[in-house]
């Protein structure tokens, strides 16, 4: 069984949900990087999602942007986030981790010399944005049979065929971006998001995560109420960006105390 599903299992029989923070590998500088993913599984992440750097973050607006920026000033690519992960790995072999990132370093890399390097660093998912479905079988086998989850998006303009062609290849979990755009763009509609998630249940037993718009507590405890998994992206950059050296790390963790402590009340 996957770290993934193990934690989804565990935390349904608790009858809790799962915080997914995300932060852009080697931003604000990649010495931070795992002493913050440490920080926030300390304080109440159940699985990371960790973003490859990369050029042309299409799927991202201009925080993460900025945070890719940061990061490839520092020449983080996608070797070096896996070494992050191992080190990652060294004192947690339980806190899921999935890689999101875009084809081209992939490709670059070449998909057996990645999947290989990704499964012996103790990577868990790839969500991989750029791969379209109809187009990736090479890609998702490749994963699965390095015993990797491969994390799919979905939107609220995705067909319902379309939904049904992820829904086949997709393990771990589901990824539902809740509004239009680019990821912060915009407040979402709950009741509309409600909805959308209900949908995709009715398709797969796979776990529903919601990201892409949760900008706070108060929208992490209301998207508690309908998924699986509430993914923080662009409030856990900002936060990065408005912090010190000194106060980077307590920064993070009071959010992330913040949002566990929302989505359990809910």
């Amino acid at each position: 069984m996957s770290r993934i599903q193990s934690t989804f299992d565990l935390l349904k029989s608790q009858q809790k949900k799962a915080l997914v923070p995300y932060i852009t590998a080697g931003d604000p500088h990649p010495k931070c990087t795992v002493p913050l993913m440490h920080a926030m599984v300390k304080h109440g992440a159940d699985m990371i999602e960790l973003g490859v750097p990369f050029s042309d973050p299409m799927a991202d607006g201009p925080v993460i942007q900025r945070a890719s920026e940061r990061a490839l000033v520092h020449k983080v690519g996608l070797r070096k986030v896996l070494e992050m992960v191992s080190e990652f790995r060294k004192s947690d072999q339980k806190t899921p981790v999935v890689l999101m990132g875009y084809a081209n370093p992939v490709e670059a890399m070449g998909i057996q010399q990645f999947t290989q390097l990704a499964h012996q660093a103790g990577v868990d998912g790839v969500l991989t944005v750029d791969y379209p479905p109809e187009e990736c079988s090479k890609f998702t086998t490749a994963l699965t049979a390095a015993g990797i989850d491969s994390i799919f998006l979905l939107s609220p303009t995705t067909e319902p065929a379309r939904t049904d062609l992820i829904v086949q290849q997709a393990t771990g979990f589901l990824y539902y971006v809740s509004l239009k755009g680019v990821t912060g763009a915009a407040n979402l509609d709950i009741q509309e998001v409600s909805k959308r998630v209900a949908e995709i249940k009715s398709k797969t037993n796979l776990p529903i995560g919601v990201g892409f718009g949760v900008k706070d507590a108060a929208t992490a405890k209301s998207v508690a109420t309908i998924a699986d998994a509430i993914v923080v992206g662009s409030r856990m950059v900002l936060t990065i960006e408005a912090s010190t050296e000194e106060n980077l790390i307590d920064n993070v963790s009071k959010l992330v105390q913040e949002l566990r402590e929302a989505i359990d009340a809910s």
